[in-house]
């Protein structure tokens, strides 16, 4: 199966990590190709709702020229997903949405632990518009701190996730694609199950084969 990641942001670092944490989860599930492509036109990150805006058209620009068989569109505040989904002649997975839809085939209430404040309003938009109920915590992290996962970001997250535990959830989902790869060293340090946005993209794209 062919999987495509579309990266909305230009950071190029940002795209190769959502491939690497994506080959890491697929590497026991069979064979299957795995690309990325880079908005180099969208801003460097996206926290909030004006770099999604910024970053949609950028998008909407390459999607005709890319031949695969599931597009994942690789931003968890899935911006343009909608628009994105109606031009592509391909089914097209946001990683937010996948999140979601893991996350309630698990059974577990959960809630959301995003980077900065600026991206609860949209996180809390998409799950109203896709029925989902949860709360969306901030841990006051930049989307490019969290590239190598230095050690105040994992003290930072690990705090959230104990403040979450009071909503109270059984998960947590990792509200940024970045935070994925963190998934490894955070995961021992709570009880409630993390849920990685990138691992829950690949493995509702191989339900789609």
């Amino acid at each position: 199966m062919r999987i495509t990641f579309v990266n909305p942001n230009a950071t190029e670092a940002m795209t190769e990590q959502m491939l690497a944490q994506a080959a890491r989860v697929l590497a026991p599930l069979g064979t299957h190709q795995l690309s990325g492509l880079t908005n180099h036109t969208g801003p460097a990150a996206i926290e909030g709702e004006a770099d999604g805006q910024a970053a949609v058209r950028g998008v909407l620009a390459m999607v005709p020229q890319i031949d695969t068989d599931v597009l994942v569109l690789g931003c968890f505040d899935d911006p343009g997903l909608e628009q994105i989904r109606a031009a592509a002649a391909m089914p097209v997975i946001g990683l937010g949405q996948a999140s979601f839809a893991m996350a309630g085939l698990l059974g577990l209430p959960f809630s959301v632990v995003t980077t900065v404040a600026d991206a609860i309003p949209v996180i809390q938009s998409n799950l109203a518009r896709y029925g989902v109920q949860a709360k969306v915590r901030a841990a006051g992290i930049g989307v490019l701190e969290l590239e190598d996962g230095p050690p105040e970001v994992i003290t930072r997250l690990i705090a959230e996730f104990k403040t979450a535990q009071a909503d109270p959830i059984g998960a947590v989902v990792l509200g940024c694609a970045g935070m994925g790869p963190l998934i490894d060293q955070l995961q021992p340090h709570t009880p409630l199950r993390l849920i990685d946005p990138v691992g829950a993209a690949v493995r509702l794209a191989l339900a789609l084969q």
